[in-house]
């Protein structure tokens, strides 16, 4: 699901004035906002002919080497400036040289951001992911969703021996995901494939369309356009001489649980179906869970949980009952200024409110995504289907909570009178099936361990036991 993170990611422009002793090399600091606290990295190097080059790290959002192209130094005062999200950061150079002392400000609210030079600046370390030599062999693969004309590219990961072999197409979640699922610093799909291929299951996984290697327009689709995608990976790998037809499912993560069965509903020849961290309630529903489970876990205070869950459910109201885009649009604009003219400044920082913030957070509700991902409801979809589904969640998630959620699943199963729907809810793991501690978002990136062990085994062991292998 669509997390609401604290971005401290985005693009800089640099534009500096030389200062003795200079803020050359490599500072360390710690942004605490929210209740999360994230590690942030400047490089900061002398260039040719005056002036500064930079770059930023933030290592617990798995993110390395993002450019920084705005910067100015000026009478020992470093500045940075994201006008795209409202956001600043402006720091004193010690006269020493050795600490910035300064203040992050975005949307409306101020944090202080002291760094420190330092010459082991945070490196990732994700011990899980591959290394050849692989004891399997691996395929680039094309595949065309006729009706959208999108080609979507893809790797093929095949067993050792002739086969036929059992097979899964591993579909993402939301966002914009390439192949490996990469989001901060972890590929998830990169481990699962690696480890699912090794125990005798071949695996497809794709990019989304319109991202990496594949075509179309990925901000134009919905759900509902990722399920034909599915649909069509499914027709390729099923025709495929390696590949066992009657032995292909469909593993599907966070929103791909939900595009699975959806999938499914007229794919009859889909064998089984895998949801990790998949939805059984509607998304507006989902939505409110995740904040305010994600609010908590942040030490948010429960007034404001309260304000924030009153607002998303007066946005929510509103997508579910106006079908015009551009009346809801308007309806929305009508309700967010109604809404922020009554909160204290405090509220509306930690809210993430601000006049500045209100037309990009109405153009993403009004999207066809989120329009469609609010109004689903995912059971109708589960009480159609009578093939084996394995439903795992871990129980740590705080975006797809794992009590509420299993238990609309199972009440689907019972509806469809599916005696091989089987769900787990594994102990200590969070959304992306990490050993975690919280789990919240901000530790994601935090976690070495890009899928815990348990996870894995019980998706391998279930998909054996189903296809009798």
């Amino acid at each position: 699901m669509r997390a609401q993170l604290l971005t401290v990611l985005m693009g800089l422009s640099v534009l500096t004035t030389h200062a003795q002793p200079g803020p050359a090399g490599d500072w360390l600091g710690a942004l605490n906002a929210g209740g999360a606290t994230l590690r942030i990295v400047f490089h900061i190097e002398a260039a040719e002919g005056g002036g500064y080059t930079s770059s930023l790290d933030s290592p617990d959002q798995g993110a390395f080497g993002i450019p920084i192209n705005q910067t100015t130094y000026e009478a020992g005062v470093l500045t940075l400036a994201l006008p795209p999200m409202g956001a600043a950061f402006e720091g004193r150079l010690d006269e020493t040289g050795a600490s910035l002392e300064g203040t992050w400000s975005q949307g409306g609210a101020s944090f202080p951001l002291a760094l420190a030079r330092t010459e082991n600046p945070p490196a990732q370390n994700r011990p899980q992911e591959p290394k050849a030599p692989f004891p399997y062999r691996s395929e680039e693969v094309s595949i065309t969703t006729p009706a959208a004309g999108v080609t979507l590219a893809g790797t093929l990961t095949l067993p050792e021996g002739n086969g036929p072999h059992p097979a899964v197409i591993l579909i993402s979640g939301s966002g914009p995901q390439n192949r490996d699922e990469e989001l901060m610093g972890h590929k998830p799909f990169l481990v699962l494939a690696d480890y699912l291929t090794r125990q005798g299951i071949a695996v497809l996984r794709y990019d989304d369309r319109g991202v990496g290697a594949s075509t179309g327009d990925f901000g134009a689709a919905t759900s509902v356009d990722f399920a034909a995608d599915a649909r069509a990976a499914f027709g390729f790998l099923a025709g495929h001489s390696a590949i066992d037809a009657g032995a292909v499912g469909l593993v599907g993560h966070s929103e791909g649980g939900l595009v699975a069965p959806m999938a499914a509903v007229d794919e009859p020849q889909v064998a089984f179906i895998v949801m990790l961290a998949g939805p059984g309630l509607r998304g507006d529903a989902i939505l409110m869970l995740q904040s305010e489970a994600i609010l908590r876990a942040s030490g948010v205070d429960a007034g404001v949980i309260a304000k924030t869950a009153a607002f998303n459910r007066g946005i929510y109201d509103l997508v579910l009952e106006e079908s015009d885009p551009s009346r809801l649009s308007e309806r929305l604009s009508a309700f967010y200024d109604t809404q922020l003219e009554a909160l204290t400044e405090t509220e509306r920082a930690t809210m993430g409110l601000s006049a500045e913030a209100r037309d990009p957070l109405i153009a993403q509700i009004v999207s066809p995504w989120m329009r469609t991902f609010i109004t689903y409801d995912p059971a109708p979809a589960l009480a159609r289907l009578t093939l084996p589904i394995l439903s795992l969640i871990g129980a740590n998630d705080l975006q797809v909570p794992a009590e509420p959620n299993t238990t609309a699943i199972e009440a689907a199963f019972r509806q469809a009178g599916n005696t091989r729907g089987k769900t787990l809810i594994l102990p200590g793991l969070n959304h992306l099936f990490q050993t975690s501690t919280t789990g919240a978002p901000a530790e994601y990136g935090q976690i070495e361990e890009t899928m815990a062990p348990a996870a894995l085994e019980a998706i391998s062991t279930w998909i054996h036991e189903t296809v009798g292998r």
